[in-house]
């Protein structure tokens, strides 16, 4: 088909050079308009693009306006061999091999070092040097917070106006946190007393008697009966929570300490809590030295 070129309308067409007829000065003012207008674009496109990259993710809401953290969480990563920098170590128990070696991690204490009172840091010392028999968890303890938060299994956070119940898959923990104040403990506990509040996007949840028993991870990190621990959950996408903590502890710590890291929401169709009942896994190591010797 033959179409003409008096005709054919391009919808490009009012952008075209002008003809070289025209004068030199008319042509250079075209040429600075055009890049005027190009780098009006530019800059219009990524003021866009910053401000969709800024701007706070505004989580999804319950029945009464609050940001919905309800769901099954996990921290996927090393924080429970130890929540400090460290390197690949080789286990506690030889025999064990590779399945007990401690994986390399980057840590999640801001700063990368926990401030330790010299006596603390040599307590520290001596539980990491007795960690396979020390450690809380060989021994099915309750977790404690905040390493409840970060052992390789999940946890799942059930919320309501008054209280959210926090549930964890290992050793079947749960604690709940009280959206009003429920006044003071009854008693210290391995879990805590946990008092929460909303600020804007973040749960606030102010953790307090808790008793010494418990670990911050396997490499031995400990503090005493002094702990209090503030927590911050926020959620910043439709499948990730940041979680940090700070961490007070006068007796143990020369100030306050902080920790954070990621919570990824388990998206399986049947993602739900297993049991994880592990009393029976240890008995031998709380109970063996009780058996009754077999006469020969």
């Amino acid at each position: 088909m033959n179409i003409s070129r008096t005709t054919h309308t391009n919808r490009f067409s009012r952008y075209r050079l002008p003809p070289k007829s025209c004068p030199r000065v008319l042509r250079t003012a075209w040429v600075r308009n055009v890049v005027a207008v190009a780098i009006a674009l530019t800059a219009v496109c990524t003021t866009l693009l910053v401000a969709q990259n800024t701007t706070p993710y505004k989580a999804p809401r319950t029945a009464d306006g609050k940001p919905n953290l309800n769901g099954i969480w996990q921290a996927f990563g090393d924080a429970n061999w130890d929540i400090e920098p460290h390197a690949a170590a080789a286990p506690a128990i030889a025999v064990t091999g590779a399945i007990g070696a401690t994986p390399p991690g980057m840590g999640i204490v801001e700063g990368g070092t926990i401030p330790y009172l010299p006596q603390a840091a040599a307590k520290k010392a001596e539980n990491y040097k007795n960690r396979q028999t020390l450690d809380p968890e060989a021994k099915c303890y309750l977790p404690g917070v905040p390493r409840a938060t970060y052992m390789p299994q999940p946890l799942q956070m059930v919320q309501s106006e008054k209280t959210i119940l926090m549930a964890y898959q290992y050793a079947g923990a749960v604690r709940t946190i009280y959206m009003e104040n429920p006044g003071p403990a009854p008693a210290d506990s391995w879990m805590g007393w946990s008092v929460g509040r909303w600020e804007g996007e973040t749960l606030v949840v102010d953790v307090t008697s808790l008793n010494d028993q418990t670990w911050f991870d396997r490499a031995g990190n400990f503090h005493s009966d002094a702990l209090h621990v503030i927590e911050r959950y926020t959620r910043t996408g439709p499948d990730h929570l940041l979680y940090e903590a700070t961490i007070e502890d006068p007796k143990t710590f020369s100030r306050p300490w902080k920790i954070s890291m990621s919570l990824y929401r388990r998206v399986e169709k049947d993602a739900q809590l297993m049991e994880f009942k592990c009393v029976e896994f240890s008995e031998e190591l709380l109970y063996g030295h009780l058996r009754k010797p077999v006469a020969r």
